[in-house]
């Protein structure tokens, strides 16, 4: 029988944690930001060739299988599609395999969509709300704003954008890692995941917020190409102490870019014997009738409070981490 039932973080995180949700709907409010729901329980999900998920059982030949949401992206752009303006969520979502130190399989999302905004503005409004919960000493104002690959090349000496098998092997031996050149074979994007995790992420926002932009076009997800950089696209990552805390993009608004990015991702996920997925097709169809240029971000909240309250572990601010749930 088992006998333990207490929340495994404090009553002081849960209340720290209440503190916070209030805040960034305080924020949020006062930006004229519409505060929305969408289903967790969907009959989609995103294409992403390195996410897992959780989907239920079909119940009748008649009911689609159906699948927890590991974001609300789709759901609340088809929201923008109908003009709501700018709107944010806070909402759980859920990826499967996934728990550790910065992992919970199910977690606590912020996710919001500023119509209007380009990826500079975008930032603006991450700063801006960051700047309310962030201790003094550890947010430098302004934040630090680099480059992909100006940050890439600072750490590892290699040129993001264009691939060169033979230096990135070299360079990966000489950092200790002699394992990639099989683990990454010949592919572009897993080599810049790979160094990106292994030498470069560790050493952002040491001393405060760090915001990374202009990512590869080869790490495009649902970002629009620069016009003036087509090798890069409008994609932000934010980092404190070396933890990724959002990710947003400049979004992408041409539905044949977007469906062709699909079908990439679904080739990349059955290559790789992923679970089998398909197109979200009113996604599309949303797209089709016109989503507004906007930008949009989503921010983890259960890491935002571990670095606000200077915890090592989620599980310090869950009540109930998987384990305990």
């Amino acid at each position: 029988m088992i006998t333990t039932w207490q929340p495994s973080c404090s009553l002081e995180l849960i209340r720290l944690r209440a503190k916070l949700l209030h805040e960034i709907r305080s924020f949020f409010y006062a930006e004229n930001v519409l505060e929305v729901e969408t289903p967790i329980l969907c009959q989609a999900i995103g294409t992403d060739p390195y996410l897992d998920f959780f989907s239920t059982s079909q119940l009748s030949a008649n009911q689609p299988v159906l699948y927890l949401q590991t974001s609300p992206e789709f759901a609340m752009k088809r929201l923008l599609a109908a003009q709501t303006g700018s709107i944010y969520q806070i909402t759980k979502a859920f990826r499967k395999a996934e728990s550790g130190r910065l992992h919970n399989p199910e977690f606590s999302m912020l996710e919001w969509y500023r119509v209007g905004y380009n990826l500079s503005g975008l930032m603006d409004d991450v700063e801006l709300l960051l700047s309310r919960f962030l201790a003094a000493e550890r947010f430098s104002d302004p934040a630090e704003r680099i480059s992909y690959a100006d940050v890439f090349l600072q750490y590892t000496g290699l040129n993001a954008l264009v691939f060169d098998l033979s230096a990135y092997s070299c360079v990966a031996e000489k950092l200790g890692f002699p394992e990639a050149k099989q683990l990454c074979a010949d592919d572009h994007p897993t080599w810049l995941d790979f160094l990106f995790s292994h030498s470069v992420q560790q050493h952002l926002g040491k001393t405060g917020l760090c915001m990374v932009y202009d990512y590869p076009a080869c790490l495009p997800s649902l970002a629009r190409l620069n016009l003036d950089n087509p090798l890069t696209v409008a994609r932000v990552e934010v980092f404190i102490d070396g933890i990724e805390l959002a990710n947003g993009y400049y979004e992408l608004t041409d539905l044949a870019q977007q469906s062709s990015r699909f079908d990439q991702e679904i080739l990349l996920r059955d290559k790789n014997g992923a679970a089998k997925v398909h197109k979200d097709e009113r996604f599309l169809a949303a797209l089709q009738s016109g989503l507004p240029h906007c930008s949009g971000i989503a921010m983890g909240l259960d890491r935002l409070l571990m670095i606000i309250s200077q915890k090592n572990h989620i599980d310090e601010v869950l009540a109930f981490p998987i384990e305990n749930a």
